[in-house]
C-alpha cells in the first residue's frame, strides 16, 4: 500500500530587509523618512492631493531603481523551497523580486510599485513599467497613482494573507521589524503547533509563545 505524502504548508512573512542585499533601500519609519523623504510628503493620500507631481516623481524615481536590481539569495532561496513545500509568500514589499526569483504564489500586502490604479476607483489598476506623469488617467478622466497602499489607507489584501497564515505548518519571517501594522498582527494568527522562524540581523525578540489558552492571540503574542 502506498501513502500520498502531504506537503508541509510554509508561509513566509518578508519586509523590506530582504530587499536590501539587494541594493534597494530599507523603509526606516525611526526618524519617518523613507529614502531620503518625509512619510508624509510621498506615502499618503494628503501628499498626493497636495503634490501629486513630487510623489508620482519619488515612484518614479523608485520604480527605475528596481528595474535595475536583482533577485538576491534568499529570494532565490525561498523559491527554492518549493522544491520540498507548498510556499506561499505574504510581503509588506512593493517590489517584484520574489517573482523575478521565481516563487509561484506571491501576496503584496502594500501594493505593488510596477502598477498603477486610479485615484478614483481602487479596481482599475494597470502594469507600470515606465515614468508616470499629471497625463495618465483612467478611463475616465481621473488621475492615476502608485498602486501602493499609503499610510491611512486600508490594507485589501490582509484579510486574504490571515487565512494563510492560520493554515501554515511553519512560518518564517524574513526582514521586516514587526513594527508595522496591520501586517505585524499577522503574527496574531499563527497556528499554535507551527514551527516559527525569524531571520533578521537585528531580532525582535517580542515574539514569545503564548500559554494563556485564554488569550485571542491564536498562540503566539507580542
Amino acid at each position: 500500500m502506498f501513502f500520498l505524502s502531504v506537503r508541509q504548508r510554509v508561509v513566509v512573512l518578508t519586509g523590506s530587509g530582504i530587499s536590501a542585499e539587494s541594493g534597494l533601500q530599507t523603509f526606516r519609519n525611526h526618524g519617518g523618512l523613507w529614502a531620503g523623504e518625509r512619510v508624509e510628503d510621498v506615502a499618503t493620500p494628503e501628499a498626493f492631493v497636495r503634490q501629486p507631481l513630487h510623489v508620482l516623481n519619488f515612484y518614479n524615481r523608485l520604480r527605475r531603481q528596481l528595474q535595475n536590481t536583482q533577485p538576491n539569495t534568499a529570494h532565490l532561496a525561498l523559491k527554492h523551497l518549493e522544491s520540498v513545500y507548498d510556499v506561499n509568500i505574504i510581503t509588506q514589499n512593493v517590489d517584484n523580486l520574489h517573482e523575478r526569483a521565481g516563487s509561484s504564489y506571491v501576496l503584496h500586502l502594500h501594493g505593488e510599485l510596477l502598477k498603477a490604479r486610479s485615484s478614483v476607483d481602487e479596481n482599475y489598476i494597470v502594469d507600470c513599467f515606465s515614468d508616470q506623469t499629471l497625463a495618465d488617467t483612467d478611463d475616465n478622466g481621473f488621475l492615476m497613482r502608485p498602486h501602493i497602499v499609503w499610510f491611512g489607507e486600508a490594507v485589501p489584501m490582509i484579510e486574504p494573507a490571515i487565512q494563510l497564515m492560520r493554515a501554515a505548518d511553519i512560518v518564517i519571517i524574513i526582514g521586516t521589524s514587526l513594527q508595522v501594522y496591520p501586517a505585524a498582527g499577522l503574527v496574531q494568527y499563527i497556528p499554535p503547533k507551527a514551527e516559527i522562524f525569524l531571520i533578521d540581523p537585528q531580532p525582535y525578540e517580542g515574539l514569545k509563545k503564548c500559554t494563556d489558552y485564554s488569550c485571542i492571540c491564536s498562540g503566539w503574542c507580542k
